[in-house]
């Protein structure tokens, strides 16, 4: 079935899954988000592709959250269901076995922001505009955003981001840790490409062991996690042992 709301491509061990809703702002409708967990899915079990990258490059927007337009009809149940929806998307991409970069490339708001976050590396253009802009609507978001909004830049700053509704760009976004890296609107592509093609070319167990063991962190205690890092560098590191000479 033919992709509506978005395109994949593989190359040079990266798949790319580009958001293109057909206009100046890529909404996350139902129909997006399905699709988005279909691409996913696809891509995750394609041996081609070691890393994914997110974006909606060369568009104007990454993400702009839900479609309101959609929103305006649903009652109780249909709210529910919706943000259960965009949730098992998270899920899946922070589950998914591959890095998953998130290239900013532009606007980045409500559930576009918790979009970002479910990525495990977020770049970010120059002109970067973010936001979570519930408040002002008089709506919060139903993505886990409230979850792990503090766990990334912190209590204090994810209230004021939630509570003022403000739009900040790259600078702001780099300082509070929303994003990792900023570049120049014409170096952006470039260092997306670059930092994609550098990843994917480490063995893809050990890239998949750090990143379930990283996202694991937040939700275990100190010796748990040791004990799970232990466990999974045996299973991991004894099938590369033999490589290691080539290092020595």
């Amino acid at each position: 079935m033919p992709f509506k709301k978005l395109s994949i491509q593989v190359a040079n061990r990266v798949g790319y899954i580009m958001l293109d809703a057909g206009s100046r702002f890529n909404k996350l409708s139902i129909t997006t988000i399905r699709e988005l967990k279909r691409a996913f899915a696809q891509v995750e079990v394609d041996q081609a592709a070691h890393v994914i990258v997110l974006s909606g490059y060369p568009g104007e927007s990454f993400a702009v959250g839900a479609d309101i337009g959609q929103m305006v009809h649903f009652g109780p149940s249909d709210a529910f269901h919706f943000a259960e929806l965009g949730q098992s998307l998270f899920e899946q991409i922070e589950s998914c076995s591959k890095p998953v970069l998130g290239a900013l490339n532009g606007i980045t708001m409500g559930g576009g922001c918790d979009l970002a976050m479910a990525c495990d590396i977020r770049i970010a253009v120059e002109g970067l505009q973010i936001a979570h802009p519930g408040a002002r609507l008089g709506i919060i978001t139903g993505f886990c955003g409230t979850r792990k909004l503090p766990r990334m830049v912190g209590k204090n700053l994810a209230r004021e981001i939630f509570m003022t509704s403000d739009l900040y760009g790259a600078a702001d976004a780099l300082r509070m840790g929303l994003v990792e890296r900023v570049c120049g609107k014409d170096e952006f592509w470039p260092e997306v490409v670059r930092f994609a093609e550098q990843v994917a070319t480490h063995p893809l167990a050990a890239l998949s062991a750090s990143k379930r063991l990283l996202n694991a962190a937040e939700d275990s205690d100190l010796r748990t996690g040791c004990l799970l890092e232990r466990e999974t560098a045996t299973h991991v590191n004894s099938l590369h042992y033999s490589r290691l000479a080539d290092f020595s």
